[in-house]
Protein backbone atom coordinates (compact mmCIF):
# COMPACT_ATOMS: atom_id res chain seq x y z
CA UNK A 1 0.00 0.00 0.00
CA UNK A 2 1.26 3.46 -0.88
CA UNK A 3 1.82 5.92 1.97
CA UNK A 4 0.73 9.49 1.42
CA UNK A 5 2.41 12.31 3.29
CA UNK A 6 0.51 15.53 3.86
CA UNK A 7 1.67 18.63 5.69
CA UNK A 8 -0.58 21.23 7.31
CA UNK A 9 -0.92 24.59 5.61
CA UNK A 10 -2.06 26.12 8.90
CA UNK A 11 -3.98 25.55 12.11
CA UNK A 12 -7.41 26.25 13.56
CA UNK A 13 -7.75 28.70 16.44
CA UNK A 14 -11.00 28.77 18.41
CA UNK A 15 -12.39 28.24 21.92
CA UNK A 16 -13.42 24.63 21.37
CA UNK A 17 -11.20 22.22 23.27
CA UNK A 18 -13.22 19.00 23.20
CA UNK A 19 -15.02 17.17 20.39
CA UNK A 20 -18.77 17.73 20.20
CA UNK A 21 -21.55 16.40 18.01
CA UNK A 22 -23.67 19.48 17.31
CA UNK A 23 -24.16 23.26 17.58
CA UNK A 24 -21.21 24.23 15.35
CA UNK A 25 -23.13 26.83 13.35
CA UNK A 26 -22.40 29.84 15.53
CA UNK A 27 -18.80 28.90 16.28
CA UNK A 28 -16.18 31.18 14.76
CA UNK A 29 -12.71 29.90 13.97
CA UNK A 30 -9.57 31.57 12.67
CA UNK A 31 -7.32 29.59 10.37
CA UNK A 32 -3.79 30.91 10.58
CA UNK A 33 -1.63 29.91 7.64
CA UNK A 34 1.97 28.84 7.97
CA UNK A 35 4.39 31.54 6.80
CA UNK A 36 5.12 29.89 3.44
CA UNK A 37 1.44 30.24 2.46
CA UNK A 38 1.14 33.92 3.36
CA UNK A 39 -0.66 35.60 0.46
CA UNK A 40 -2.37 32.39 -0.67
CA UNK A 41 -5.76 33.69 0.46
CA UNK A 42 -5.72 36.53 -2.09
CA UNK A 43 -9.11 36.70 -3.84
CA UNK A 44 -10.90 34.41 -1.37
CA UNK A 45 -12.64 37.46 0.12
CA UNK A 46 -14.79 37.61 -3.03
CA UNK A 47 -16.46 34.31 -2.05
CA UNK A 48 -19.13 33.88 0.63
CA UNK A 49 -18.15 30.29 1.46
CA UNK A 50 -15.23 27.93 1.21
CA UNK A 51 -14.41 24.31 1.93
CA UNK A 52 -11.91 23.44 4.64
CA UNK A 53 -10.08 20.10 4.57
CA UNK A 54 -8.47 19.24 7.88
CA UNK A 55 -6.76 16.42 9.76
CA UNK A 56 -8.81 14.90 12.56
CA UNK A 57 -5.76 14.54 14.79
CA UNK A 58 -7.74 13.78 17.97
CA UNK A 59 -9.80 10.90 16.55
CA UNK A 60 -8.94 7.23 16.22
CA UNK A 61 -10.63 4.83 13.83
CA UNK A 62 -11.48 1.40 15.18
CA UNK A 63 -13.06 -0.84 12.53
CA UNK A 64 -14.91 -2.85 15.20
CA UNK A 65 -16.68 0.32 16.40
CA UNK A 66 -16.75 2.58 13.36
CA UNK A 67 -16.94 0.57 10.11
CA UNK A 68 -20.69 0.19 10.59
CA UNK A 69 -22.57 2.11 13.22
CA UNK A 70 -25.56 4.30 13.81
CA UNK A 71 -24.69 7.98 13.12
CA UNK A 72 -23.59 9.60 16.40
CA UNK A 73 -24.57 6.28 18.01
CA UNK A 74 -28.19 7.44 18.18
CA UNK A 75 -30.42 4.39 18.66
CA UNK A 76 -33.12 5.39 16.16
CA UNK A 77 -30.67 6.16 13.36
CA UNK A 78 -30.12 3.43 10.73
CA UNK A 79 -27.02 1.24 10.79
CA UNK A 80 -24.73 2.61 8.04
CA UNK A 81 -21.18 2.12 6.86
CA UNK A 82 -18.52 4.74 7.55
CA UNK A 83 -18.58 5.92 3.92
CA UNK A 84 -22.34 6.63 4.11
CA UNK A 85 -21.92 9.12 6.95
CA UNK A 86 -19.77 12.06 7.96
CA UNK A 87 -18.61 10.67 11.31
CA UNK A 88 -15.33 11.97 12.71
CA UNK A 89 -13.75 8.55 13.40
CA UNK A 90 -12.62 7.72 9.86
CA UNK A 91 -9.98 5.42 8.33
CA UNK A 92 -7.88 8.36 7.11
CA UNK A 93 -8.90 11.04 9.64
CA UNK A 94 -9.77 13.62 6.97
CA UNK A 95 -12.43 16.19 7.82
CA UNK A 96 -14.22 18.45 5.36
CA UNK A 97 -16.67 21.25 6.02
CA UNK A 98 -18.22 23.99 3.91
CA UNK A 99 -18.06 27.18 5.95
CA UNK A 100 -19.14 30.80 5.74
CA UNK A 101 -16.29 33.26 5.26
CA UNK A 102 -16.32 36.03 7.87
CA UNK A 103 -13.07 37.78 6.94
CA UNK A 104 -9.85 37.26 5.01
CA UNK A 105 -6.42 38.78 5.57
CA UNK A 106 -3.01 37.99 4.16
CA UNK A 107 -2.38 35.13 6.57
CA UNK A 108 -5.68 34.50 8.38
CA UNK A 109 -9.11 33.27 7.37
CA UNK A 110 -11.99 33.72 9.81
CA UNK A 111 -14.91 31.36 9.22
CA UNK A 112 -18.20 30.37 10.81
CA UNK A 113 -19.44 26.78 11.17
CA UNK A 114 -16.15 24.87 11.07
CA UNK A 115 -16.54 21.64 13.05
CA UNK A 116 -12.92 21.42 14.18
CA UNK A 117 -11.39 21.95 17.60
CA UNK A 118 -8.61 24.34 18.59
CA UNK A 119 -5.24 23.33 17.16
CA UNK A 120 -6.62 21.18 14.34
CA UNK A 121 -4.19 21.01 11.39
CA UNK A 122 -5.65 22.40 8.14
CA UNK A 123 -4.73 20.52 4.96
CA UNK A 124 -6.34 22.70 2.29
CA UNK A 125 -8.79 25.53 1.63
CA UNK A 126 -10.90 25.60 -1.50
CA UNK A 127 -13.44 28.21 -2.65
CA UNK A 128 -17.04 27.01 -2.72
CA UNK A 129 -18.25 26.80 -6.32
CA UNK A 130 -22.00 26.12 -6.45
CA UNK A 131 -21.68 24.61 -9.94
CA UNK A 132 -19.32 21.92 -8.52
CA UNK A 133 -20.37 21.67 -4.91
CA UNK A 134 -24.16 21.91 -4.93
CA UNK A 135 -26.11 20.05 -7.52
CA UNK A 136 -29.46 18.30 -7.36
CA UNK A 137 -28.34 16.13 -4.47
CA UNK A 138 -30.54 13.83 -2.45
CA UNK A 139 -30.01 12.37 1.01
CA UNK A 140 -31.86 9.81 3.08
CA UNK A 141 -34.54 11.18 5.39
CA UNK A 142 -32.49 10.36 8.50
CA UNK A 143 -29.84 12.95 7.49
CA UNK A 144 -32.30 15.82 8.08
CA UNK A 145 -33.12 14.47 11.53
CA UNK A 146 -29.46 13.94 12.40
CA UNK A 147 -28.40 17.42 11.30
CA UNK A 148 -31.31 19.26 12.92
CA UNK A 149 -29.19 21.00 15.58
CA UNK A 150 -25.73 20.51 14.08
CA UNK A 151 -25.43 24.02 12.67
Amino acid sequence: MENIILSPIGYVKNNIEIKKDDSWGKDTSVITLNDEYKGGLLGLNEFSHCIILFYLNKTRYDSQKHLQRRPRNIADMPLTGIFAQRGKDRPNQIGMTSVKIVSVSEKELTVQGLDAIDGTPVLDIKPYFPVYDKKDATTPEWVSVLMENYF
